[in-house]
């Protein structure tokens, strides 16, 4: 038997509790999730300080959480294939290179893009 949909406010305020359960947890287990933010910290300040409008701004802070967000996914991806079985699998290997090279691009864009607005 399906569960009747939610919908207005009371979908939303689910979603935010759902959404505010998934940062916690992931501040609780993932390293590299807190890593993650302890660098969003000078970056959204540094951003905000070097960005001369507010378009710059947005794109020396904007890849910053991209990155949060990216890990997120990744954390999901692993986390679930963690669930399905810990014994090594080629394709759980692959699904977790990927989301760590999701991450990865990532960071590449954050570089290139404090170059390409402060340097160039």
């Amino acid at each position: 038997m399906r569960r009747p949909k939610t919908s207005g406010l009371q979908r939303f305020l689910l979603s935010f509790g759902a959404s505010y359960r998934g940062f916690c947890g992931a501040f609780r287990n993932e390293a590299a999730f807190r890593q993650e933010l302890m660098v969003a910290v000078p970056v959204v300040i540094g951003g905000m300080w070097l960005g001369r409008t507010g378009a710059e701004r947005a794109l020396l802070i904007g890849p910053m959480v991209l990155i949060l967000v990216v890990e997120l996914l990744n954390s999901a991806i692993e986390t679930t294939v963690d669930r399905i079985g810990l014994e090594h699998h080629e394709l759980s290997g692959l699904a977790k290179d990927m989301g760590s090279a999701a991450v990865l691009l990532s960071f590449c864009l954050l570089i290139m893009t404090w170059l390409l607005v402060l340097v160039f």
